[in-house]
């Protein structure tokens, strides 16, 4: 196989990584909490934490896994939490105590969180008290045996801490009434000893992360994502970086992608938790207001973000009077990175927007642009060191550079499966390790890779995947609906948004009966912003709902 991309790696930047560094995501921990000991690791709501206190508290909740709630390697911990200096805390145990670690999206519904905690398996959970009331509804159907509940304002000091949860409880009526048997405050788990942690030998094939994803299919699955498959994108993270990165100098990180997030958690948290960064956790990126009143406050050096977010900052009057003077990288993944976004970032912050991409199930970085380009090129860019990929035909064949296809892409960094799903994973993965990704694009001469459709139906609103079938399954599942079938749309705001075409049974219904049902079911981001009704939907002669000729309808009458 030919690898032309390698001839636009940036000086610097070698064509492999070594694997084997690190053994385990915890040895990369217990070295960068004892080297940076004295630094602030993670700031939030005006509160920060060092990397001795994360050692600290981190090795408490730990030693409190493994000796009051008797986990061991290879249990599972679910964490429901946003962006919070109590997630780092919990992450870092976890990982420390070689429990693997299934992230939940706060914003979940019953259905969806009962969902991930049975398929996971997860024996506890780690869970902000504004969302207990959703696990009330489901947890007595789950394998959870403990709750560890925490308040926004747990870990910000003092006088400020009360005056937050209280404000949030009472004030603005955040934390819906909610009865939880057994729970206990993160706080008290955090006076556990921490020299009562006993190591623990990890391995790079353990599984570090079930990382939940529809994949290619509605139906949520599990990434088993290993020690070594998460230590491998690190690494050629940092390596495609190296560049950018003053190893004399800490880098000061805007986070306001939610770190249960595949992407924030490895290109903010972890890669940054190597180079000794600061973290500026943003709890609430939706309040841009509020946002950009925090980043006034920074002279910062990277922020990671979705097309929608950088468009959402670009279109407040405050976000051009910021400090730029330092900014080095700003990385958009996620979702597709629009043109007229990244030609006004560059205009206005002076800094390239460098478009990555990746999926869930390969850690999730599989391609970059070079962080030397200029202007926005309209690829993904190149494959990262260590990373193979070729477009191959509807019966398998490699394509020639130039032919579209779907994209294939192995490495290290390709997660070893779907979680007790083996048929899933045969459809998503082949036998020699190529990961199917589901993107039809193409490969040009220097090896610039470009995608130019999607082979399945996944909608992507705001960087976050939406799967039709789940949609579909919850519209159907309400009285008076026949079919339903769930399209992705243009959106200025989101990049997408969903519409969905719906049959009657009943011809009473309305589409704000559907959108409230959605609503008891679905997360936000996942909710049909259009209903259309039809008499009928276009099928296959074996009955099967055509979408793709929705989403032309939909183009031709746009």
């Amino acid at each position: 196989m030919t690898k032309p991309w390698i001839s636009h790696y940036e000086k610097g930047v070698k064509a492999t990584i070594d694997e084997t560094e690190y053994s385990s995501i915890s040895q990369l921990i217990e070295e960068s909490l004892l080297k940076f000991r004295d630094r602030d690791a993670y700031t939030c709501m005006g509160a920060r934490m060092t990397f001795a206190e994360l050692d600290q508290r981190s090795r408490s909740f730990a030693a409190y896994l493994q000796n009051d709630l008797g986990l061991k390697k290879g249990d599972v911990l679910a964490i429901m939490l946003p962006n919070v200096l109590q997630y780092p805390i919990c992450f870092f145990g976890a990982l420390r105590a070689g429990i693997t670690i299934a992230n939940v999206n706060p914003l979940y519904t019953a259905r969806e969180l009962e969902h991930q905690l049975k398929d996971s398996g997860a024996k506890a959970i780690v869970i902000l008290a504004n969302f207990a009331s959703v696990l009330e509804k489901v947890v007595s159907r789950t394998p959870i045996k403990k709750v560890i509940l925490t308040e926004l304002g747990d870990l910000l000091g003092g006088a400020k801490g009360i005056i937050v949860n209280f404000v949030v409880k009472h004030v603005k009526k955040m934390v819906p009434p909610f009865k939880l048997e057994g729970a206990i405050s993160l706080n008290a788990v955090l006076k556990t000893n921490p020299s009562k942690l006993l190591p623990v030998k990890i391995a790079r094939d353990d599984i570090a992360f079930l990382q939940y994803t529809g994949g290619t299919t509605g139906v949520s699955k599990g990434a088993m994502l290993t020690n070594g498959n998460i230590i491998a994108n690190m690494l050629q993270a940092e390596a495609w970086l190296i560049n950018k990165l003053n190893p004399n100098e800490q880098q000061i990180v805007i986070t306001p992608l939610p770190l249960y997030h595949i992407f924030s958690m490895m290109a903010n948290c972890l890669l940054f938790t190597k180079r000794g960064g600061l973290n500026v956790l943003i709890t609430n990126p939706k309040d841009i207001p509020g946002f950009i009143k925090e980043l006034k406050k920074w002279s910062f050096d990277v922020i990671t973000g979705v097309n929608t977010l950088f468009n959402a900052l670009l279109n407040h009057p405050d976000f051009a009077s910021l400090d730029f003077s330092r900014l080095k990288i700003a990385l958009g993944g996620g979702m597709a990175v629009q043109r007229p976004v990244a030609e006004r970032w560059k205009q206005v912050t002076g800094v390239p927007l460098i478009e990555a991409y990746g999926l869930t199930e390969a850690s999730p970085a599989v391609c970059i642009n070079p962080m030397n380009i200029e202007n926005f090129n309209g690829f993904i860019g190149v494959p990262l060191p260590s990373t193979d990929v070729k477009i191959v035909n509807e019966e398998g064949q490699e394509q020639p550079l130039g032919e579209a296809g779907e994209l294939w892409a192995k490495g290290p960094q390709v997660m070893t499966g779907y979680f007790n799903k083996p048929e899933e994973t045969a459809k998503t993965m082949t036998p020699d390790g190529w990961l199917r990704t589901g993107d039809i694009a193409t490969i040009n001469k220097d090896g610039f890779v470009q995608i130019v459709d999607r082979k399945k139906d996944m909608i992507i609103v705001s960087g976050f995947n939406v799967y039709p079938n789940e949609i579909e399954e919850v519209i159907v599942s309400y009285p008076g609906v026949l079919e339903a079938a769930a399209v992705g749309i243009p959106s200025e705001k989101s990049g997408e948004e969903v519409k969905v075409f719906v049959v009657k049974k009943d011809q009473k219904i309305t589409a704000d009966e559907i959108i409230t049902h959605c609503r008891a079911n679905l997360t936000g981001y996942k909710i049909p912003r259009h209903i259309e009704f039809r008499t009928e939907l276009p099928k296959t002669n074996v009955g099967k709902i055509l979408r793709r000729a929705l989403r032309d309808d939909v183009g031709a009458s746009a």
